[in-house]
């Protein structure tokens, strides 16, 4: 099961869902890397403002709206990722046409629901 997930929109806050789904993605035996304009750390995971060039990253999960997304669609896709979920809020229709043209599967889903009824 060990997906490789990279939280885009994280934080440190504790009330903020990017945070509650790294905590949970953990909880749940996923492997996270996490990635946000603050430094810091959600229980081990440290939070990076740079655009790291994750491996074999399964699922980006993103915690943006779409204003923000737009100078991290380079980037999504360098990753290659096998899919890209658009939490609440963070709907985009552009991304979501630059993502089906290099097949790259999306959802609009929320990352905590689909944990809760394993099915993530």
């Amino acid at each position: 099961m060990n997906k490789k997930i990279l939280v885009l929109g994280a934080t440190i806050k504790p009330n903020r869902y990017s945070n509650m789904a790294v905590r949970k993605l953990l909880e749940n035996g996923f492997e996270v890397k996490a990635l946000g304009n603050k430094k810091g750390e959600i229980l081990e995971v440290a939070i990076y403002t740079s655009k790291e060039l994750f491996k074999n990253i399964h699922t980006v999960t993103l915690y943006l709206n779409a204003k923000n997304q737009k100078s991290y669609y380079d980037y999504i896709l360098s990753l290659k990722p096998k899919r890209v979920i658009f939490n609440p809020g963070a709907e985009n229709v552009e991304l979501e046409k630059i993502l089906t043209k290099n097949n790259i599967k999306f959802e609009r889903a929320c990352t905590l629901v689909l944990l809760s009824m394993e099915e993530y």
